[in-house]
């Protein structure tokens, strides 16, 4: 279908469109907006344990030391949380339980050092 239109400048401008029946419209023109739409990310594969050692050891020193998320705070606590504290705790008795030995075993030794070194007055002579 064929249309011709005069411009204001007094020359012919001519026009047409081409009509296409629904089913052949469908099949001809593609109609989706596919440039509108964000393209689809790439599928990432999952790294593996080793994989994320190494990456943990390269940004181990820009990890922050504190932090309620992405810190190495939160990488202890986390794991704590999954591993348990037990085997913590019972290193810390048995530390503090030596300590204490230790503490006893001070005192006594310290106690011996008076003893030998102040005079006995029980067994002096006073006859001389």
């Amino acid at each position: 279908m064929d249309n011709n239109y005069t411009h204001n400048s007094g020359s012919e401008l001519s026009l047409s469109k081409k009509i296409y029946e629904k089913s052949a419209y469908l099949n001809t023109i593609d109609n989706q907006f596919t440039e509108l739409v964000p393209p689809t990310p790439p599928i990432e594969t999952p790294i593996s344990v080793d994989e994320f050692f190494v990456l943990y050891n390269d940004l181990f020193y820009e990890i922050p030391k504190e932090g309620e998320i992405n810190s190495h705070q939160y990488l202890i606590k986390s794991s704590i949380e999954y591993v348990g504290s037990q085997s913590t705790s019972n290193d810390i008795q048995a530390l503090l339980n030596e300590i204490t030995t230790l503490r006893e075993e001070n005192l006594t030794l310290q106690q011996n050092i008076v003893d030998l070194t102040l005079p006995e007055n029980d067994n002096t002579n006073t006859n001389n």
